[in-house]
C-alpha cells in the first residue's frame, strides 16, 4: 500500500522526533517512493518550520547560530552556566597558568575563580580581566587585539602573536556550537583563528558549554574533538551525544 502525502509527513516527523534525523534515501526505500518525492516532502515540511534540510537528510531545527550581544547571551541558560563554572573552577591547581577565551560561560567561570597560589591568567575576555583584577594574588595578562563589541573580547593577529610567546597548563574555552560531525565552532572567523592558537599553546583543553550548544554550528570552525580533553556541560545533553563524545575520547563532565 502506497502512503499518501499526509501519512508520509506524519511518519517523517515521528521518525525525526525518535531518531533526531531522517535520511532521504532510507525514507525513499521504506515508503516505496522516489527520492524526488521525499525531497519534496521535506521541502514542504521545512517551509512549515517543522524541520531543517541538510545534505541528504533532515534534522529537527536549524543548526546555524545567529550572533547575539554578550548582554543577551548571559541571560540564556544562566543557572546551567553557574553550575558549569563552579565545576570548572574545581579543575584549578596552584601554579596553574591558564587561558580564558571569550563568551558568557567563560565570564561566569571567572566569577568563581578563587585566589589560588601562583595562578596566572591570560584572557581574551575584557569582562573576565576586570572581574579577576579584584584579586591581588592572581597575575592577569590581557590579550591584545581588535575589540569585538558583541562579545566584549579581543581578536586578531596581535593576540595570536602574543600567545605564541607563552605556554599554558589549561585552556578554558567557550563555544557557540558543538556538532558531532563538524566539531567546535564560533560565530566569528577571527575568533575561531584565535581559539586555534590558544589550543596550540595549552596542554589541556577544557570546553565550557551548556547543553543548548550541542547540535549547533557557527560560521568559524575551531577544531575537531581530537583536540578536546574535557567538556563540562549540564544534564540537558542527550545520552546518545554524551556516549558518542566519550567514544571519541572526550571526558564528559555533567553538572
Amino acid at each position: 500500500m502506497v502512503l499518501n502525502i499526509i501519512d508520509r509527513h506524519k511518519l517523517i516527523l515521528n521518525k525525526l522526533e525518535l531518531n533526531g534525523y531522517v535520511n532521504v534515501n532510507e525514507l525513499s526505500l521504506e515508503f516505496g517512493v522516489s527520492v524526488v518525492t521525499i525531497r519534496k516532502d521535506l521541502k514542504l515540511l521545512e517551509e512549515r518550520k517543522l524541520l531543517f534540510r541538510s545534505h541528504g537528510r533532515a534534522i529537527p531545527v536549524d543548526p546555524y547560530i545567529t550572533e547575539h550581544h554578550v548582554n543577551i547571551k548571559e541571560k540564556i541558560h544562566a543557572e546551567e552556566k553557574v553550575r558549569i563554572a563552579i565545576k570548572a573552577a574545581s579543575n584549578l591547581e596552584p601554579n596553574d597558568s591558564i587561558i580564558l577565551a571569550s563568551g558568557t560561560s567563560v565570564i561566569e567561570f571567572a566569577k568563581h575563580i578563587k585566589q589560588i597560589e601562583g595562578l596566572t591568567v591570560l584572557t581574551a575576555s575584557l569582562d573576565s580581566a576586570i572581574i579577576l583584577a579584584e584579586y591581588p594574588n592572581i597575575d592577569i595578562i590581557q590579550l591584545g587585539g581588535m575589540v569585538r563589541r558583541n562579545s566584549s573580547s579581543v581578536v586578531g593577529p596581535i593576540g595570536e602573536k602574543m600567545l605564541a610567546e607563552f605556554t599554558f597548563t589549561k585552556l578554558f574555552l567557550g563555544v557557540d556550537g558543538i556538532d558531532l560531525d563538524y566539531g567546535l565552532t564560533t560565530t566569528n572567523a577571527m575568533e575561531a583563528s584565535l581559539n586555534k592558537q590558544m589550543i596550540a599553546v595549552a596542554q589541556k583543553i577544557i570546553v565550557l558549554a551548556d547543553s543548548s550548544k550541542f547540535g549547533k554550528k557557527g560560521f568559524g570552525r575551531i577544531c575537531g574533538f581530537e583536540d578536546v580533553d574535557q567538556i563540562i556541560t549540564d544534564s540537558g545533553i542527550d545520552e546518545k551525544t554524551k556516549k558518542r563524545l566519550e567514544e571519541l575520547g572526550v571526558d564528559m563532565t555533567i553538572v
